[in-house]
């Protein structure tokens, strides 16, 4: 039988219905979110205006990227699973999901610093390149490791909150709030994704 989350917590109400957390999360989300379409803008200024740019065939491992964001995707969705379980108090179900999460967050982190490892090797760096495209470098690493700072926060974040589940001292809102943090990271992911190594 499962074990019910705490009870939600007794704050009042605010703006939309929502609670200052929640007020507060979209907040983070939609700065953070306009900071990343500043990268990323950036990126896409450079790359018009620059004369030759690296193929993405002859740099990356389309194949790993690919398995990279089927990882991360699939971790959405065991999220989505977890918040979904915690709104009908099923402890068990969130418990599990939410370790699934962990795990497909230190997945992808690992399979980042592979990838990582395997361009230093071939003489990828900030500044320079085999391909002589300086700004190459500074875009990837600088934007790919942006986005992996927000996912080591996410997969701490979700440590504390499968730890708190666990005691049975997790909220439905706790649960929730990792949730909008995680798709917040994953969606970010698929512009990274597409810009990076499919145009």
């Amino acid at each position: 039988m499962a074990s019910d989350l705490a009870l939600p917590d007794t704050e009042p109400l605010t703006f939309l219905g929502m609670s200052w957390r929640k007020v507060m999360m979209w907040i983070f989300i939609v700065t953070d979110g306009l900071l990343f379409a500043g990268f990323l803008a950036s990126y896409g200024f450079a790359r018009a205006a620059a004369t030759t740019w690296p193929d993405q065939n002859e740099v990356f491992h389309l194949w790993f990227i690919s398995l990279m964001t089927f990882v991360l995707i699939s971790s959405s969705a065991t999220m989505a699973t977890a918040v979904a379980a915690a709104k009908r108090s099923d402890r068990q179900t969130v418990s599990k999901m939410l370790a699934a999460t962990f795990v497909g967050g230190v997945l992808f982190l690992g399979m980042q610093a592979f990838e990582w490892s395997t361009l230093f090797a071939e003489g990828v760096t900030l500044v320079s390149n085999p391909w002589n495209v300086p700004a190459f470098g500074n875009y990837f690493f600088t934007i790919t490791g942006f986005h992996g700072t927000h996912v080591l926060s996410g997969v701490v974040i979700l440590g504390i909150v499968l730890a708190r589940t666990r005691r049975g001292t997790a909220t439905m809102e706790g649960v929730e709030l990792a949730g909008l943090y995680w798709h917040f990271v994953d969606l970010v992911w698929v512009f990274v994704f597409t810009l990076f190594y499919l145009v």
